[in-house]
């Protein structure tokens, strides 16, 4: 049996979320995440032993988690700066990789469950979508936004943006974060100046 250690883990995991952002989750077996994460297969079963749903919502924990903390520290300075931090970030993912990757969480969330049931990696992406919302949304409200109009300017820059991913990704272009970017500092700048 391995040794457990939590950079084994955390390294299986981000790399379970990196493959899930490039593949799709449906795409994409317990093996190929273990040799993404340079694991063996055998320590991924020794963290993940309910297998593949298991890992899955922990990588789109991680991610959710990731951008939280992103979002959390730029929003200290203002909705302004952490819608700059968010697109900022989705930018870095998409030209770093040549395109190629886009959001787990997304990924997770657009996948046909195998059941009618929700996986727990679904549950795990609304959880992640609520709580970048809820972030944006108490920033501007602590802005002077009234609380609806936080709320419903905060899901529209968690969507757009989410969307502007996918669609830089089917372009192998940036124009479309460009121009989104550009009206969601737009409609942020009215709302806290208004």
């Amino acid at each position: 049996m391995p040794k457990s250690s939590p950079q084994a883990r955390e390294r299986i995991v981000a790399g379970a979320a990196d493959m899930i952002s490039r593949r799709g989750l449906s795409a994409t077996s317990i093996r190929e995440m273990a040799k993404h994460a340079k694991a063996p297969l055998g320590s991924t079963y020794h963290y993940f032993p309910e297998g593949k749903q298991q890992l899955a919502t922990e990588a789109v924990r991680y991610a959710g988690d990731t951008v939280a903390r992103l979002l959390s520290k730029e929003l200290e300075a203002g909705p302004a700066a952490g819608l700059g931090a968010f697109l900022a970030l989705w930018r870095k993912v998409v030209v770093g990789t040549g395109f190629r990757a886009g959001c787990p969480v997304l990924a997770v969330s657009i996948e046909e469950p195998p059941t009618d049931e929700i996986p727990p990696a679904v549950l795990a992406a609304a959880e992640a979508f609520d709580s970048w919302e809820n972030l944006l949304a108490t920033s501007l409200r602590e802005h002077g936004v009234a609380a609806e109009q936080a709320a419903q300017l905060a899901t529209l820059v968690v969507a757009a943006v989410e969307g502007t991913v996918a669609m830089c990704r089917a372009k192998r272009s940036t124009q479309p974060l460009d121009r989104t970017a550009e009206q969601l500092q737009a409609l942020i700048a009215a709302a806290v100046e208004g």
